[in-house]
């Protein structure tokens, strides 16, 4: 018995000799009341208080919160907690409290046990972690790109918001599933060999790279989509970042504005024919009548001679008959062309003018060019030929675009204005203005200041133009450039064709 007390009383040494040497924390006991009755080294550097002058006081003073913890039927039973702390000199800290109540074996509260660190950096560590993990979701909960991360055997591990958007799945119902169950199948049954193969021989054909690939939704349709991935290491592995981007809509732009091109180009030619037709008939009637009149004279004459020339009669009748009927079917020509048949019916103006901005100014952009658009809310329908009055809308872009070159500032203005019963449409540029010397015959055929210009494409925009009833003209703009204006009938939309 008296080895096991000379043992117990050894232990205890030790235990004290353990706590006293406690550096990275404070160990303190209190009274019931609080009072301080043990301080050891880590409280002196924890608190910059010695353990003689911390002994006998209050722990309130070092814990303002104590005197409320201690009656709490919290720490009846050991716990923990976190609260703050007041250093001697009256700084303040973030404060890993665990605190046991020492009860003897009659039952009775003989005081407190206290095990106080600072964790006031790991505390503002873990805030600005989670701050950053929600300033990070709510960016990608906004980024218009899907994104979704797989680890290295294919299995989703996070799944944006957009992606729940594009794939129509939520994230809880593909988190640990493979990600080939956003591929058709007949991709999924090689996306695990591209990982794999990646994994073995580090060749990348993907990764960093970005292809174009074939997505599927959960209501099974597939859509085309850009496809970037990058990767990273953790300590459980490589992951890889996943962006998708659908396509859908930029492949039925682009399908649509080659359908629009075609339908231009086709226009275009048929207006060229057209103006040139009426051009001909213009300048070849007259001759043609002429030649009609001395013909018909020339007959008179040969009439009148009493000598017989009756094969020379009947070869000069008819060659007027032939002229005649050529001056007959240029006239016919030249009505045709003039009455511009067309398909006119009520357009949406906007849609009309976005489709041709977006064909007249393509590749303007990489020229340095801007394009503003500015519409009247009150002039939202014409009546039009959508396709000719594109034409005549991409013809005078481009002809700005061309006017633009080598400018200082590079702008182009399209804009509505509603003046009636008509809507004016205007195209303002700041390039150099117009050459005085074609102003006069800016929109006769032929007429071009263009090295390389047939002069065509103004007299085809007021071939169409003056067709729907309006008219075209240009003036020098307010500061410098040139306003083409031309108008068109307006209509409202409920109006019949």
């Amino acid at each position: 018995m008296t080895d096991t007390l000379a043992q117990s009383v050894s232990t205890s040494e030790d235990l004290a000799l353990f706590i006293a040497s406690v550096t990275d924390r404070a160990l303190l006991l209190t009274a019931p009341d609080g009072t301080i009755t043990y301080w050891n080294i880590g409280a002196t550097r924890l608190f910059g208080t010695s353990a003689e002058a911390a002994q006998g006081k209050s722990i309130d003073v070092f814990w303002p919160a104590a005197a409320v913890r201690r009656t709490s039927p919290v720490i009846r039973s050991t716990a923990r907690l976190d609260d703050w702390c007041t250093r001697g000199d009256g700084s303040e800290f973030m404060a890993d409290i665990t605190i046991s109540p020492l009860v003897d074996g009659a039952g009775d509260l003989r005081g407190y046990g206290l095990s106080i660190s600072d964790v006031t950096g790991r505390r503002a560590a873990e805030q600005m972690l989670a701050e950053s993990e929600a300033h990070m979701r709510s960016v990608l909960a906004t980024v218009p790109d899907a994104m979704v991360v797989i680890d290295e055997r294919g299995l989703i591990q996070s799944f944006s918001a957009a992606a729940e958007r594009l794939f129509g799945y939520t994230e809880a119902e593909v988190l640990g599933r493979n990600v080939s169950l956003l591929m058709p199948g007949d991709h999924r049954a090689r996306h695990d060999r591209y990982i794999g193969h990646y994994l073995e021989t580090g060749e990348r054909r993907i990764i960093g790279i970005g292809r174009i690939v074939v997505g599927e939704r959960k209501d099974g349709t597939e859509f085309p989509m850009e496809l970037s991935v990058g990767e990273a290491h953790s300590a459980a592995g490589r992951v890889f970042t996943g962006f998708v981007r659908d396509l859908s809509d930029q492949q039925r732009a682009e399908l649509r504005l080659k359908e629009l091109q075609g339908e231009l180009i086709h226009v275009s030619r048929l207006s060229a024919m057209g103006t040139m037709a009426s051009t001909l008939a213009h300048e070849l009637n007259q001759p043609l009548t002429a030649i009609a009149n001395y013909l018909e004279a020339a007959r008179d004459l040969l009439a009148a001679n009493d000598s017989p020339r009756e094969l020379l009669a009947e070869a000069v009748s008819e060659s007027a008959n032939e002229a005649l009927r050529a001056g007959r079917i240029v006239r016919r020509l030249r009505d045709f062309v003039s009455r511009g048949e067309t398909e006119r019916r009520v357009e949406p103006l906007p849609a009309l003018i976005e489709d041709a901005v977006r064909l007249g100014l393509t590749g303007a952009r990489e020229r340095g060019v801007r394009s503003f658009v500015s519409l009247d809310p009150s002039a939202t329908h014409v009546i039009a030929d959508r396709i000719q009055i594109q034409q005549v809308l991409v013809n005078l872009l481009r002809n700005a675009v061309e006017a633009l070159r080598n400018g200082e500032v590079s702008d182009i203005t399209t804009s509505t204005s509603r003046e009636g019963g008509q809507v004016r449409v205007s195209v303002a540029d700041t390039g150099p203005g117009l050459d005085p010397a074609i102003a006069p015959r800016l929109f006769q055929a032929f007429a071009s200041s263009k090295q390389d210009g047939m002069g065509l494409g103004l007299s085809i925009c007021r071939t169409i133009v003056e067709a729907h009833g309006g008219r075209i003209w240009a003036e020098p703009g307010d500061e410098r450039g040139t306003i083409f204006h031309f108008t068109l009938p307006a209509a409202q939309a409920g109006d019949a064709e």
